[in-house]
């Protein structure tokens, strides 16, 4: 099963769904495939990542895969993919509609570029480059959860505020935020200000399960979270920013999250 979205992707597809009268749930199937060698090829220098968008997300993704080698034992490099429109994948047939997402059995993580437009229009996040990098760090915070046997613990169907898919997500952003702490440090990343924090704190309110069904359907409904609230979502991610511990992010060991 696709793991996803910074939370955006899995509330993307519980949009859908409450709009077609679900109530929420899972994530259909999907996957990933290869960063396409064209971009590799052409994102080259740093003024390359600060005149486009697709370089600059590449940088992120470099970035990130570069923390993870220093501080994840064994860590393996995921395969990143750039798409429109649709494909067919490891975990099956994906299209734009589910946003960014991790794939398990691929061990990838696909992005659709297009997403970020409707991350600013229709979830109403300020945008700016760190809430994108935000996504990215959260969906590569899904691939560590799974070198570490964590996806495993979220493969029941249970929902709600303390459910094992809410605290796998909010581990993935809580990765994300270690990774935001030590971004400068792998080379890629110029600097990051308050600002840009403040971003990637606005993007995480804004894909928090509580605020999308307000949004779709006029009500929300706990008991049928599977990303977390957007508090929660934003209390986790500054967990692993501000923290000094080394692995500050295990929702599994706290009562409540």
């Amino acid at each position: 099963m696709a793991v996803g979205g910074g939370g955006i992707i899995g509330l993307i597809v519980l949009v859908f769904s409450l709009l077609n009268g679900g109530g929420g749930g899972g994530v259909p199937d999907a996957s990933v495939g290869d960063l396409k060698s064209d971009l590799s090829a052409t994102c080259q220098t740093g003024e390359d990542a600060n005149q486009r968008d697709d370089c600059r997300i590449v940088a992120v993704v470099n970035s990130v895969q570069a923390y993870w080698e220093k501080r994840q034992p064994n860590y393996q490099r995921a395969t990143t993919v750039f798409f429109n429109g649709g494909t067919n994948t490891g975990c099956g047939s994906a299209s734009s509609a589910i946003g960014p997402f991790y794939c398990p059995a691929d061990q990838r993580i696909y992005i659709d570029l297009g997403f970020y437009e409707d991350l600013r229009n229709r979830f109403g996040a300020s945008g700016g480059p760190f809430a994108e990098a935000y996504v990215i760090a959260h969906e590569y915070g899904h691939h560590v959860e799974n070198l570490r046997g964590v996806l495993e613990q979220a493969r029941s169907r249970e929902t709600g505020p303390q459910s094992p898919a809410v605290r796998v997500e909010l581990q993935a952003d809580c990765l994300a935020g270690m990774w935001a702490r030590g971004a400068v440090d792998t080379g890629f990343i110029e600097e990051l200000t308050d600002a840009d924090i403040a971003d990637g704190l606005n993007a995480a309110s804004a894909i928090g399960d509580d605020r999308i069904q307000q949004q779709a359907q006029g009500q929300v409904s706990p008991e049928s979270w599977t990303h977390g609230s957007s508090a929660q979502r934003q209390k986790w991610f500054l967990t692993g920013y501000r923290s000094t511990a080394s692995f500050p992010c295990d929702t599994f060991a706290v009562p409540t999250v």
